[in-house]
């Protein structure tokens, strides 16, 4: 494919090549793709709703979580849609800008997400270790100054990233071999020198979700000892239940994600396009399902949209 130029250094567009070595993989994959992107964004939103207009619930702790579905729903957006539309009408073209605007938002909102789930660790720890001054720690206040670290710092170390490869001059070919902009799919089809852009790639995911998987870890190590120093009759269940929503929220998160750099590591094993898939994924089963989980583990949250639910049909 000829580049499309933009004026004499670079391309007006790029076109995303997805599933080129198993096509058969686009018809199979729309409909619960695109069922997973309605779930998602359907669950997020009764979710928001929920806890905005239920008195009850707001709290720290939902209001972390309302943070996380916003930040899931903008992912899913970013990515799932121009997804579809590939599948779909195969439209795909996609400009300059808009792609490294994608690029920029899965880098920042992604490195967001996780640092919301370091806080949201956090949270669990002072309510199970310190449960006397929870109250007094996590605030809304508290809420609010965790809420611009996490703006703060992903939207300032992540914008790095696409701005290095935009300044790239492109004179290849303008034909990305994946379904979204993932830096490295963009950068290859330079010619110049891209390993800096592999070591900022590289440095910047470890540090920023390196670090916060690493807190996550620390605050329910420190979470099960406290848990397991409980003797009274049934302490240790309703301790445990009070973060089992929160734990399977970073499975979900965590899983999906070691499989993807897994697969990056054996990329010789497996086909090129199992990381495109897990890729695309990961940008919407988290967002689908953690609602669900938190819906369906919370009482409060089942009786807040229980009563949201009977206000309407009365």
């Amino acid at each position: 494919m000829t580049p499309h130029r933009n004026g004499s250094n670079g391309v007006s567009e790029f076109l995303l090549n997805c599933f080129v070595r198993s096509p058969s993989w686009q018809h199979w994959l729309s409909l619960p793709l695109s069922l997973l992107f309605l779930l998602a964004m359907g669950a997020n939103t009764i979710l928001l709703i929920t806890i905005r207009l239920e008195v009850s619930l707001h709290q720290p702790m939902y209001y972390l979580l309302s943070l996380l579905s916003l930040l899931d729903m903008v992912l899913c957006l970013t990515v799932i849609p121009k997804v579809l539309a590939i599948f779909w009408f195969d439209l795909r073209s996609i400009s300059f800008y808009a792609c490294f605007l994608q690029m920029y938002i899965m880098n920042c909102f992604l490195a967001m997400e996780s640092c919301t789930f370091m806080v949201m660790a956090y949270d669990r720890y002072v309510a199970i270790c310190h449960p006397l001054r929870y109250p007094s720690i996590i605030t809304d206040q508290f809420v609010v100054k965790a809420a611009i670290f996490i703006l703060a710092r992903n939207a300032l170390l992540t914008v790095s990233i696409p701005i290095l490869s935009a300044r790239l001059e492109y004179c290849r070919s303008n034909v990305i071999e994946n379904c979204i902009c993932a830096n490295m799919s963009v950068s290859r089809l330079s010619c110049d020198d891209v390993t800096i852009n592999r070591l900022l790639q590289f440095a910047g995911g470890w540090t920023l979700l390196g670090s916060d998987l690493i807190l996550i870890f620390l605050s329910y190590s420190l979470i099960l000892r406290a848990v397991l120093r409980l003797k009274a009759e049934g302490a240790v269940a309703k301790a445990l239940s009070t973060c089992g929503s929160h734990f399977i929220l970073i499975l979900f998160f965590s899983t999906i994600l070691l499989v993807f750099v897994l697969t990056h590591v054996a990329k010789k094993k497996v086909s090129p396009d199992v990381p495109v898939l897990l890729n695309v994924l990961h940008h919407v089963i988290p967002a689908a399902l953690n609602p669900i989980v938190y819906g369906v583990r919370t009482q409060e949250i089942k009786q807040g949209i229980q009563r949201i639910l009977n206000k309407r049909w009365q």
